[in-house]
């Protein structure tokens, strides 16, 4: 019985994969680059933060009476983080220039109060 030097090689080449599989297997999930990830989650971190501030805004304007100005805290930009995103704990100080930038940005002052520049 002789066995065929190419089909051994298939064999030998499919084990040393199989090995080389199983040795990078739980790596492949770390950044190559951990300044670049880091870098991306900051961005991701600061679009959920305006998102949630702009979501706390909303929610306080639906809340306020026609005659009475939208009352906005930066509490309020924390809970919103929190339960919408999941992100615990947020730095309050991020909170309050998210929110004073969105304040600016969504025309607030004319019909909005906030805590956000204390």
């Amino acid at each position: 019985m002789g066995t065929e030097p190419f089909g051994l090689l298939i064999v030998a080449a499919g084990v040393v994969l199989i090995l080389f599989g199983l040795l990078w297997r739980g790596r492949v999930r770390r950044p190559f680059a951990p300044l670049r990830a880091l870098e991306a989650q900051d961005r991701i971190f600061a679009r959920e933060l305006r998102r949630a501030a702009d979501m706390a805004i909303a929610a306080a304007r639906r809340q306020a009476a026609p005659d009475e100005p939208a009352i906005i805290r930066v509490d309020d930009v924390i809970r919103v983080m929190t339960a919408q995103f999941g992100h615990y704990p947020v730095p309050r100080e991020q909170a309050a220039a998210a929110l004073r930038e969105r304040f600016e940005a969504g025309a607030c002052r004319t019909d909005c109060l906030t805590d956000a520049y204390d």
